[in-house]
């Protein structure tokens, strides 16, 4: 949606005017416990439209519909529709809204679009008759939401709803802060990640997969490009329950099917959810050195090709979990803390040159700081593939492209940072000229012509990665660009030292003058 440039709440998107009522609403509810009763009304909503759609489809009894029982839930599952029984209709909860037992009334809503919905089996949010939620609130709740999309056709209603829902996780990520990045990539990164992947077709897994951002984005990405959807297959795993709920709504929402995304409390480590699962890509964002990964249970597994991981940190664990995971011509692209570029600690340094001389390496992003809402630790972008002379693209096999993005982006607060849509395309555009044009020298090819531009992009040697010791941070590579490289520093210490001399006069006379003043006062 485009910014606006004023305050005037008319010309605002739709999902800021809403988000703004509904934060109204919130009172004394914290963050954390508020974004379930708003996105699961939200959620309700979704249903409710699209089983109204094609209630009233079956109702006029014509054509294909002809002779079928509006009230069948069978007739809604062939059409991939949620049955919504009588009780949890938008239409009845609206009728309902003003009375005082509402949150009562969408608890047994919530309970009975489960029970008739098994793929909905505790996922839904059941918090709405609690005492900190005052009947009134969740009455204005109902009105917002039923606002949603008013006006619209209820083909589109779902784009829109889909569209505030994905906002709505968004800004409750802000409002919680540190916490909020636990379920949350912000949107510009998966964006980022999925521009320069392009999953197009194939199977698209995410081990860690939080909310499910990256598979919403995986598949507006197939739509954007006029691809088809259901080219592409969604696999997941979660270990938090209350986030795995999230996600099974986001992606509900959005028409996703989500019945392969899984949640066990033992993670991705212990309990491998799709241990057989070969994925076309990985995306993904791992916890941040994690320390707590049960690594000393795990010495012996089969997933550490390139060496076993340190108990103390993670970070080399999700590589190779990640790579564990792709089929023989796979793509992985997921975000990691900035130290495992650089780190040695108990043995990282040797499976990062393993990685390395198994040309597995493809790009390497350099990010900006604030990106992310639950850590303040420098992050990068890793862009793997397991063959790199696969004919869909030219033969890098022994070159690895590095970006150093840490000026890019725009501060939406004090706290945190985007990047612009500008900013994905230059990023995204570089490494598909790179990956698609026949040399690094210049020559036009693929979708366009690639060059190392100083204190940017650097297409290095993997010879020269091995002479740096196995570095991957890009600054290493990319240089200095053109302005500071001509640094003069005898230039800029006399433009310093004369500033500081200035400043030296100025509280010389500012000494004065609070003398002389201190003066008058004593002779008065």
């Amino acid at each position: 949606m485009a910014k606006t440039k004023n305050n005037n709440s008319n010309e605002e998107p739709i999902e800021k005017q809403l988000w703004k009522a509904a934060d109204k609403l919130r009172k004394n509810i914290d963050a954390a416990e508020y974004k379930h009763i708003v996105l699961g009304l939200i959620f309700l909503k979704y249903i409710s439209d699209a089983f109204e759609e094609l209630s009233s489809k079956l109702k006029k009894d014509e054509g294909e519909y002809a002779g079928a029982d509006p009230e069948d839930k069978d007739e809604y599952k062939a059409e991939n529709v949620f049955f919504v029984p009588e009780i949890a209709r938008w239409s009845y909860l609206q009728s309902k809204a003003k009375l005082p037992e509402i949150g009562k009334v969408v608890d047994n809503a919530m309970d009975a679009i489960e029970k008739d919905n098994p793929s909905l089996r505790d996922v839904l949010p059941k918090v709405y008759a609690r005492g900190n939620l005052d009947p009134t609130s969740l009455g204005g709740l109902i009105d917002l939401v039923g606002n949603i999309a008013l006006g619209d056709a209820k083909a589109r209603s779902a784009d829109v709803l889909g569209h505030v829902f994905e906002y709505f996780l968004g800004e409750f990520a802000l409002a919680e802060g540190k916490k909020g990045g636990q379920f949350y990539t912000p949107r510009s990164v998966v964006e980022l990640l999925v521009e320069m992947l392009e999953p197009y077709k194939g199977r698209v897994f995410d081990p860690c997969c939080g909310s499910g951002g990256m598979f919403v984005q995986s598949e507006k990405f197939v739509a954007d490009h006029q691809g088809k959807v259901n080219d592409i297959s969604i696999y997941g795993q979660e270990s938090n329950q209350t986030t795995w709920r999230l996600a099974k709504m986001n992606l509900a929402i959005r028409g996703i099917d989500s019945s392969q995304v899984r949640w066990n409390n033992e993670g991705s480590f212990l309990n491998d959810s799709h241990k057989d699962l070969k994925a076309d890509y990985v995306i993904a964002n791992p916890p941040f050195n994690d320390s707590d990964w049960s690594g000393d249970l795990l010495r012996k597994d089969g997933r550490w090709q390139h060496g076993t991981p340190p108990t103390g940190n993670a970070n080399y664990a999700w590589i190779q979990h990640f790579l564990y995971h792709l089929s023989p011509s796979g793509q992985a692209g997921f975000v990691l803390a900035k130290g495992a570029l650089t780190s040695k600690t108990s043995g990282e340094g040797d499976i990062r040159k393993e990685l390395v001389e198994a040309r597995l390496i493809d790009c390497i992003v350099n990010l900006p700081a604030k990106l992310f809402l639950n850590t303040q630790i420098p992050a990068s972008l890793w862009f793997l593939s397991r063959n790199k002379a696969n004919g869909k693209f030219r033969n890098r096999v022994d070159e690895i492209l590095f970006i150093d993005a840490r000026n890019m982006g725009y501060l939406i607060n004090r706290r945190t940072r985007e990047f612009s849509a500008e900013d994905i395309a230059t990023i995204a555009g570089t490494y598909h000229n790179w990956r698609n044009s026949p040399s690094t020298s210049g020559r036009g090819g693929g979708e366009g012509i690639y060059e190392d531009i100083k204190g940017f992009c650097n297409s290095a040697s993997i010879e020269r990665v091995m002479g740096l010791d196995y570095v991957l941070t890009p600054g290493r590579y990319v240089g200095l660009p053109d302005d500071e490289d001509d640094f003069d520093f005898n230039e800029r210490f006399g433009k310093l030292k004369a500033e500081f001399e200035e400043q030296l006069k100025e509280e010389a006379r500012l000494n004065v003058l609070i003398a002389e003043n201190l003066e008058k006062v004593n002779l008065i």
